[in-house]
This record gives structure tokens, sequence and C-alpha cells, in this order.
């Protein structure tokens, strides 16, 4: 059943990539991002079951390498995972992620659609008259994108976990265990807030709520990965 629900978020994402229809996009993620949170509570072990975290690194390359980074890390952070940023190298901005198995893997599939979904938004962005510091637009419009995105991911996995008897505790220890892991490859962690200029952070977050949020009447005609019981 994991697997199954895994296949329809895939497909989902995959549909919110391809259109260029902000309505479609948004009920896409929409379901999406339910699927998804409702398989991190499903994955979850029993109470008192021990289980060990994982780690990847990954790197973003240019353009945009900070900005994609910031993605990342905001998605994982959202999902139950352990993010940090490590600075430049392999060609690119590194994130250093921590988390259980199912978690990370959430983490990867959410994080590469809402990248190449960013990148869209981005290329069709008109910068709007009078504003000369385009490049400060573009970057403020990617830091509301991803603000947006990474609001709405928490929205979803709280009501998942609201639903779910019992998950608070095993949550805690989850936590717990990832920091102990986190802490023993980084005892030193220095927290960075980044900076924003430029006008277009409004506009990014208003495109990052359609990345997430369904407000439509799409049909399962239309999506049948909507369907019930599917």
């Amino acid at each position: 059943m994991r697997e199954r629900t895994l296949e329809r978020v895939r497909k989902l994402l995959a549909k919110a990539e391809r259109t260029d229809n902000e309505h479609e996009r948004a009920t896409f993620m929409a379901a999406a991002s339910a699927l998804m949170a409702k398989h991190g509570i499903d994955s979850l072990p029993p109470a008192g079951t021990r289980q060990t975290p994982g780690d990847r690194v990954v790197t973003l390359p240019n353009p945009w390498a900070r900005e994609k980074a910031r993605l990342v890390s905001l998605v994982a952070q959202a999902v139950r995972c352990r993010p940090l940023l490590i600075g430049r190298g392999d060609g690119g901005q590194r994130v250093h992620v921590f988390g259980f198995a199912a978690d990370l893997e959430r983490a990867d599939l959410l994080a590469t659609s809402l990248l190449l979904q960013m990148a869209g938004g981005l290329a069709r962005v008109r910068v709007p008259d009078g504003v000369t510091a385009v490049r400060a637009y573009r970057r403020s419009w990617l830091l509301g994108f991803t603000d947006e995105v990474y609001r709405l991911l928490c929205a979803a996995e709280s009501e998942a976990a609201r639903a779910s008897t019992g998950a608070a505790l095993v949550l805690a220890d989850r936590r717990a265990e990832v920091e102990r892991a986190v802490a023993a490859h980084y005892p030193d962690i220095r927290v960075s807030v980044p900076r924003t200029s430029g006008t277009g952070y409004r506009d990014g977050v208003a495109a990052g709520r359609r990345a997430d949020l369904g407000r439509t009447g799409m049909t399962a005609d239309t999506a049948p990965e909507l369907a019930p019981g599917r």
C-alpha cells in the first residue's frame, strides 16, 4: 500500500510539473502534499521500535544555488528531516540532510518536483514595470515561493499527525534521534537567516501558495489519482 501511495504521489507531482495552468497545479500539489503527509504517518513504526536515522548530501548547482539549497532545506525540515546548509562544494551549494529513510524519500520526491516548479514559475515571471533591480526582484520571488511552500507543507504534516492517534510520542522520539545524529556530525552549529531585498517576495509567496493549495473543482476524470480509494 505504501508503494502504491508513493506512485500516486509521483503521478500527481509529474502532472503539477507539466501543466502551465496554475489552478491545475494547485490541485495536483494539494493532493500530493496530503498523500505524502499521510504516507509519512503510515510509515511510522510502533512506539518503542528503534530505528537509526540516515543522511545524505545534496548539491544544488547554479544559477540560484543558494536559493535552491534553501528550498531543499525547508522542504526537508517540513517533512521531519533535519537539514544543514554546509556551503559550497562539488560545483554548487550543499545541504546535508538527516532523517529516517521514509522521510528522506519524501523530502527527495517533494524537493525534486518543487525545484522544477519553482524554476518554471520564475521563467514565467514578468518583472513589474518600474522595477530596475531585476535580479533582486527574482531572488525575493524565489524566497517568497519557498517560504509559502514550507508553510503549506508544514500545515499538511500537522494535519496528518493530528489525525493519527499516538503519533505525537513516536514523532518526538524520532526528532530526538535525528538531533542526536546531527550532533554527532556537527557538534557546533551556527544558525543563519537569509536577508531579503527586492520586491518580488509577495509575488513569490502567491506562486508558492498556488503550488500547494487546491481551490478548484477538478474532477477525478481530470486527475484520476484524486479519486477516492485509489
